[in-house]
């Protein structure tokens, strides 16, 4: 595996061999896989889960990591093309990022959306724009429009909860925010799902659509696997019969880039908050996930994360399982 970039660039045959894979290595490890290999990290935006998680599964692995972030560069890190390096930061990603690739045998590379222009941060310019630095393996960690890792992570979840893939309803639901999100990990959780065959529905206020690049992928990914893919505002139908609801703040498409009038907007739905009454017309059993972090009571309620619907804890575990998978494939770790 040269790169580890987008679940769309594999087969869900080759997704579900990750996931027996990650399962395998849980029940029974291997402490020497990786033994003398080590994996760079770049953190261009902060990080908790991923940091701990890529450092914790190379530990598990036998091999080691390192991290480079601009806030623990001494020279301070400037990322900007084409910009005259008159200020604090002393050195460029573009002789960081080769220089940072050589000291390992795989990188992996974290950088949030500039979020100032749509179509620039759907084409992901600046993560394309790093790894076009580099000739060694990469992980994406999160780029503008993608989040592979989180993603694969929340496949292995469903998957432990036994909850179906053709049949499954999967509620992907915006919730309030005061600040305005990435859309990256909307976007590769609602290709996840509908990648692995669920009915999906996109629930979200007006001013919060999808771009429509990113519904046209998951709608094709979902007529491959045999499930579908819906948009609306109408929580009590998107709720309908629902196996699970995946609560995720994003930014307001409508205004993308444009702090005040987003604001303005999201503003106006302080009130989308998951709560009990959410599940009224769900399945008794419907789960609550979250990538985190997650802001408690602005969210979800905490009776939500605290209560039996809420798997947020073993789905953050699987991070660190499911990135075991994918270095032991990538770096060479014994079959």
């Amino acid at each position: 595996m040269k790169a580890f970039n987008d679940l769309a660039d594999f087969s869900t045959d080759e997704i579900r061999a990750l996931i027996a894979l990650a399962g395998r290595l849980d029940a029974h490890p291997e402490p020497d896989a990786l033994k003398g290999k080590v994996l760079s990290l770049l953190f261009l935006s902060p990080s908790l889960r991923t940091l701990a998680s890529f450092q914790a599964a190379m530990t598990r692995l036998g091999g080691g990591s390192f991290v480079i972030s601009p806030e623990m560069s001494i020279h301070g890190i400037e990322s900007r093309p084409g910009i005259v390096m008159d200020g604090a930061a002393a050195e460029h990603i573009r002789e960081a990022i080769p220089v940072i690739a050589s000291y390992g045998d795989a990188i992996g590379i974290r950088a949030f959306a500039e979020r100032k222009n749509l179509e620039h941060d759907m084409a992901e310019v600046e993560f394309h724009a790093m790894t076009d630095l580099i000739d060694t393996p990469y992980i994406n960690m999160e780029s503008a429009m993608n989040h592979p890792c989180q993603s694969l992570a929340d496949w292995k979840t469903l998957d432990d909860l036994a909850i179906p893939a053709n049949g499954g309803k999967f509620v992907l639901s915006w919730a309030y925010h005061p600040k305005a999100l990435p859309l990256a990990v909307p976007a590769a959780t609602l290709h996840m799902a509908a990648h692995r065959g669920m009915d999906v529905t996109v629930l979200r206020p007006e001013g919060f659509e999808l771009p429509d690049q990113l519904m046209k992928k998951a709608a094709a990914a979902a007529e491959a696997a045999g499930g579908s893919i819906t948009e609306t505002d109408d929580r009590t139908a998107a709720m309908q019969d629902a196996h699970v609801i995946y609560a995720k703040s994003w930014s307001s498409t409508r205004h993308y880039g444009g702090r005040l009038a987003d604001q303005k907007l999201r503003e106006e739905h302080l009130d989308w908050c998951v709560d009990e009454p959410w599940f009224d017309n769900a399945k008794d059993d419907c789960r609550f996930m979250h990538c985190l972090p997650v802001r408690r009571g602005v969210v979800v309620a905490d009776n939500i994360l605290d209560g039996p619907r809420s798997v947020v804890i073993a789905e953050a575990r699987n991070r660190m399982l499911a990135q075991m998978a994918v270095l032991h494939q990538m770096l060479g770790g014994s079959r």
